[in-house]
């Protein structure tokens, strides 16, 4: 039943739009901003997997009309102070009323509330501009979304939408959370837990006026098909980032995000499918990305995977994973591709679930990862994250790390599976980690090593 009901969803949101069919081949063109062409330029040289080019091939990228709707024609003022949650609505409407183009937000800075796009309209923000979001919390209405894995219906996040196709967030401005943490807080998780084990349907698992609180994510398109955020810069998140859930084809590029508050996630694609992730500096409080696909038993009810998941060209800064799988994996995670990224953080790839979680991640694929002073391992996967337990094992398997180097990490490899379910396939190639303070690497019930032409301190490494 579950499955039906994750497959029945997931068809759901592929046949998103009034009555236009969605098509999920070929090369499409967009132009944000006005500009009319085609978002990150020319298509990126060839990746190093055959698949990879694939994925990246066939996301498709929205497309607008070169119709232009500055949210001054709709009575925004750029000062600071004034209240221009319903001025943008306006002109988000306009634009969508009229087929579809550009709401343009020029230089200046624009107070506001929640900001919900609709589809075919590119939120477009002019250099020299920001979006300060409002501390003031009935600017964000209740609306359908995901608690660290878990459905439920609380404020919106400051950029949403939901169910919406072909739809863009551009520009080089700013966007500023920092006011809303006058209302943007708490992270009650258990309370959530207590619904799904009473069987309390999603839609009334209300948090606001429950007596308890759960952070907001910051920009959140919500079972949205052909999404595209570019060049803009996230700044004073309280929560994650970039949060696209249950969507189709996503691409996120150029994009810059900061954060000094704790679970501040760069970029969490969840549930979702063929995501392109390319020329961006993830900045985090926690993981740069983390891809998610549900938590526990909620997760097992809508049951749908991230899949088809492509990173190249990115910088990743922060206190954990660069590329994190889980630990809210129940529905599965498989086919990731990264490509050509530097980072500072404490893993280049963080794998980890649990017993109670249960789940898969299969297929991820790391080539030209440049690490400088890993905080713990090159690679770390745990199946009994936070030691708690269940009745759902994890599997893990199909890593495979290429042309890659780290110059400082206390281990490179620190893998542990289960004894009934090892962790099957490791594969290293051409690789080199210097200043290694332990070579011996920590694997545990894992099966199937290859290593070729590896060194570690500089010692060919065998397996």
């Amino acid at each position: 039943m579950a499955d039906e009901l994750g497959r029945r969803r997931f068809l759901a949101i592929a046949t998103l739009a009034a009555g236009s069919p969605v098509f999920f081949g070929g090369t499409a063109s967009a132009a944000p901003g006005g500009a009319g062409a085609r978002p990150g330029g020319p298509l990126p040289r060839r990746l190093p997997w055959p698949e990879a080019n694939r994925i990246v091939a066939r996301t498709r990228l929205p497309a607008f009309p070169p119709r232009r709707f500055p949210v001054t024609d709709h009575g925004a003022v750029g000062d600071g102070t004034t209240d221009n949650t319903a001025a943008f609505a306006a002109a988000i409407a306009a634009c969508h009323a009229a087929g579809g183009g550009h709401v343009i937000v020029p230089p200046g800075t624009w107070l506001t509330g929640a900001i919900h796009l609709k589809s075919n309209v590119d939120l477009h923000l002019e250099d020299g501009s920001t979006l300060r979001f409002s501390g003031d919390v009935t600017k964000y209405p209740i609306v359908l979304t995901r608690y660290e894995g878990i459905e439920c219906m609380n404020h919106s996040p400051m950029i949403y939408a939901h169910r919406q196709r072909n739809i863009a967030l551009t520009g080089s401005g700013t966007l500023d959370a920092d006011a809303t943490g006058a209302w943007n807080t708490g992270s009650d998780r258990a309370y959530l837990e207590t619904l799904v084990a009473q069987g309390v349907p999603a839609r009334e698992r209300v948090v606001p006026g429950s007596g308890h609180f759960m952070r907001s994510t910051f920009v959140e398109p919500y079972e949205c098909d052909t999404v595209l955020i570019q060049g803009v810069r996230l700044r004073n998140s309280r929560f994650w980032q970039l949060h696209p859930t249950l969507c189709r084809n996503v691409t996120v590029d150029g994009v810059d995000t900061a954060a000094t508050k704790s679970q501040t996630d760069g970029c969490d694609p969840e549930s979702c499918d063929h995501v392109v992730i390319r020329n961006s500096t993830l900045g985090a409080y926690d993981d740069n990305i983390a891809i998610k696909s549900g938590r526990d038993d909620d997760g097992r009810r809508v049951n749908v995977p991230s899949q088809n998941i492509v990173v190249y060209d990115c910088h990743f800064s922060g206190p954990w994973g660069a590329i994190t799988c889980g630990s809210e994996q129940t529905g599965g995670i498989r086919n990731v591709y990264a490509h050509n990224c530097t980072l500072e953080t404490r893993y280049a790839l963080y794998v980890k679930s649990n017993t109670l979680r249960g789940g898969f991640t299969h297929n991820v694929n790391l080539d030209r990862f440049t690490a400088t002073n890993l905080k713990k391992s090159f690679v770390f996967a745990t199946t009994t994250y936070n030691n708690q337990t269940g009745s759902y094992t994890p599997r893990f398997g199909g890593f495979t790390i290429t042309n890659s180097t780290c110059d400082k990490a206390p281990v490179v490899f620190d893998m542990t599976g289960l004894s009934e379910a090892p962790i099957v396939g490791l594969t290293v190639r051409n690789s080199a980690f210097t200043g290694i303070d332990d070579p011996v690497d920590k694997l545990t019930n894992v099966t199937r090593i290859r290593f070729r032409h590896v060194t570690v301190n500089g010692v060919p490494a065998t397996r």
